[in-house]
């Protein structure tokens, strides 16, 4: 493709949707006249639209969707990263279409309560695979969702599947899924992702960083008082208290917000536009092999940004109330994991076969996998209900 017919705007080394490698199972649809929508903007269009993206609203972030109406979900943190990644793609002059994709994709496969259910399907799952939030996503988007009459999942653009594949960089050891779409339509596994994914990937690391000193402090896990001393929100913080004196909570915390994300997406398009230019790539091929991430922070943002999740991880992670509830939700997931592999004749009736397989003729590995996509399609919220039914006595039609 010429420089001529680059999509206007943009950089030489974005992804440019009329360069497309094309769609996982069909061609791509043609924009016309009557839905002019280029190939990246169906994809986040189909992401938005699927179910597993709307059941992102009662996952875990932190806190139990239960705890407060004010706390993040995945849901709204997805949101959140794909608002920094469109506001820094657009300074680099990338295609913020496509990264708004990958951010809004990059947590459909989690599983209820957050790593606290990730890692214990993983640990109940060590001897036939394991889990990987990441794979599921994958999993997701290329088969479990069924929203089309003509094939299973999204059917999306090789670039989307191959930045949500390689967002946090080279693939050395796939997972059987990604593996096996690896086969199919090489996704350039041993190559970093495109730029917009590597911007998406630093972007969750801003949204959570500093939402979750927000989440902290209104949880009252967090004494801004007690932050004054750390790198980034400390100064912030002394700023607020001598410009504005005491502050009620909602404004600060936001101020706070604001400023933290404002000071990593300045360093972050900064770093990158220096890298850029040292790189000079002439093409979204050129960045991927330039065997280097090419979308970073600066060393000493990256040090400072490392000293604060270091903080959270001790002080709102690890806090004992959130230990609490990250042991009653391992429980839940470890109970009906094994209660589910035991007597496969309480699934739903719809899960009880895949294509027309019944479970109990699977192998043990293939049949761990299939009760590992019900469990993790589960909200928190159903999650405890399954639990509450199968484990409580009640009304069974309840």
């Amino acid at each position: 493709m010429s420089a001529e017919t680059l999509t206007s705007g943009l950089a030489v080394y974005a992804a440019h949707h009329e360069a497309s490698r094309g769609r996982h199972l069909s061609p791509s649809e043609p924009s016309t006249a009557a839905d002019p929508r280029s190939a990246f903007q169906r994809d986040r269009d189909r992401i938005i639209h699927c179910g597993a993206f709307r059941r992102l609203k009662h996952k875990t972030q932190v806190f139990i969707y239960h705890e407060g109406d004010y706390f993040r979900t995945r849901l709204t943190h997805s949101l959140e990263v794909a608002q920094i990644t469109r506001a820094i793609c657009r300074q680099l002059r990338l295609d913020d279409d496509l990264a708004e994709a990958i951010a809004l994709a990059h947590d459909l496969g989690h599983t209820p309560f957050g790593h606290a259910g990730e890692t214990e399907l993983d640990h109940a799952m060590r001897d036939v695979g394991g889990f990987d939030h990441n794979e599921q996503t994958i999993r997701i988007l290329t088969r479990l969702e069924h929203c089309y009459a003509e094939f299973d999942g999204l059917n999306l653009t090789w670039e989307t599947l191959e930045g949500i594949a390689k967002h946090n960089g080279p693939v050395t050891t796939p997972r059987p899924t990604i593996k096996a779409l690896d086969d199919k339509i090489n996704l350039g596994l041993s190559t970093y992702a495109s730029l917009e994914a590597q911007v998406a990937a630093l972007s969750d690391d801003i949204a959570y960083l500093s939402h979750d000193c927000d989440d902290g402090i209104r949880a009252g896990l967090l004494n801004p008082d007690d932050m004054l001393d750390l790198p980034l929100a400390g100064p912030v913080l002394t700023e607020l208290k001598a410009r504005y004196g005491k502050l009620e909570t909602s404004r600060l915390v936001h101020e706070l917000t604001r400023r933290l994300i404002s000071l990593a997406v300045e360093d972050l398009v900064q770093e990158s536009a220096r890298l850029l230019a040292e790189a000079n790539p002439q093409s979204a091929d050129d960045a991927r092999h330039s065997g280097r991430p090419l979308i970073a922070f600066s060393p000493a943002m990256a040090a400072e940004l490392e000293e604060l999740r270091s903080f959270l991880f001790a002080s709102v992670w690890r806090h004992y109330k959130v230990n609490r509830m990250t042991s009653k939700a391992k429980r839940v997931m470890r109970q009906l994991y094994d209660l589910f592999m035991n007597e496969i004749n309480i699934l739903p009736h719809d899960w009880q076969e895949v294509d027309g397989i019944p479970l109990r003729e699977l192998s043990p590995k293939d049949k761990a996998r299939h009760v590992a996509d019900y469990l993790a399609s589960m909200t928190d919220r159903y999650a405890m209900m399954e639990h509450e039914r199968l484990f409580e006595f009640g009304p069974i039609l309840r």
